[in-house]
């Protein structure tokens, strides 16, 4: 049983983290729209409103029984994949493979605004005038940060579903799309080995560039 303690920060969390998957999804559908891809605007889905986005299970129902089983140290989750139609992109597999990064790229930019703003935010003069708020401004950033980039770490991995994975599809020349052939099969099972025997292999890269961006261990 949670205390309300850790209610409430199981909420915040989980608020952190919808925000950052909707900013992920909806860039996806608004890089597919600049590059001539209409769906995701014709279908409502080209919008900030995470009631747009939100999968019951991935968005709220999962992140809730990770944090309760994990005690909070580890989260993830996911929304309804914004649509659009790679036919419809211009530059072809070039324009699929924008799409596909773009989200990457949102969580990417997230995480250096907040990182940036607590390297500096000593420096900027804000109002911030005893402990408990310093150590809250500092806490809700920092979990920006580290949120947005273990989103992005996450989703550059190229297994399918993930968006590293489209990348590496636009990228590989046609004889080689046996490989694709493969991991579209089979990249469920191959995702989930990993994050189960490889992700704590990869994960110090976020504390890394974590330490980097806000000058903090």
């Amino acid at each position: 049983m949670l205390t309300q303690v850790q209610f409430i920060d199981a909420v915040f969390y989980i608020f952190i983290l919808i925000m950052s998957i909707v900013i992920h999804e909806f860039s996806h559908g608004y890089s597919a729209y600049l590059l001539g891809d209409d769906t995701a605007r014709l279908q409502g889905r080209l919008t900030l409103n995470p009631i747009k986005h939100l999968d019951p299970f991935g968005s709220i129902i999962l992140p809730l029984l990770l944090f309760i089983g994990t005690k909070g140290s580890f989260l993830i989750g996911w929304a309804k994949p914004v649509p659009y139609n790679p036919s419809n992109l211009r530059n072809g597999r070039r324009g699929n493979m924008i799409v596909a990064f773009a989200g990457i790229a949102a969580n990417l930019l997230i995480a250096i605004i907040f990182g940036l703003l607590i390297r500096f935010a000593p420096n900027l003069g804000l109002p911030i005038y005893d402990q408990f708020a310093v150590q809250s401004f500092y806490k809700i950033c920092s979990i920006i940060v580290l949120m947005n980039l273990v989103l992005a770490l996450f989703n550059i991995i190229p297994i399918p579903p993930l968006d590293g994975s489209k990348i590496l599809f636009s990228l590989i020349p046609p004889q080689f799309r046996y490989i694709e052939n493969f991991l579209e099969r089979w990249g469920m099972f191959i995702l989930l080995f990993f994050i189960i025997f490889l992700w704590g292999t990869v994960s110090p890269i976020v504390y890394t560039v974590f330490s980097l961006l806000t000058g903090l261990r």
